[in-house]
């Protein structure tokens, strides 16, 4: 059952389209909060909440650099899950009308 409860945390969240948008950003490779604010339509504090929210879940790796902190996609299989996701929709965006 614990295995259930863990899928359930997970899929709870990657239940945020601005969560998904910022695994697909992270897939070209490491990002800063400004970098990924001119991807996604986030305001800076909402952006840094939800880049807290998928560090803390595991999904993501971060470093500091001077003032700024990177983001990344951790090694974790759950994390290579959700980039093999992000990457399959952007390839099908037109039938899931997803912006790139």
């Amino acid at each position: 059952m614990l295995s259930l409860e863990r899928t359930a945390e997970l899929f709870g969240v990657l239940s945020t389209p601005v969560r998904l948008q910022i695994i697909r950003a992270l897939c070209d490779g490491e990002k800063n909060v400004t970098h990924l604010l001119a991807q996604i339509e986030a305001s800076q504090p909402n952006m840094s909440r939800h880049l807290q929210v998928l560090y803390q879940s595991g999904l993501l790796t971060r470093r500091r650099s001077g003032h700024q902190i990177f983001y990344c996609l951790a090694e974790a299989p759950k994390a290579l899950v959700c980039k093999l996701v992000c990457m399959q929709l952007a390839r099908d965006e037109q039938v899931f009308d997803i912006p790139v």
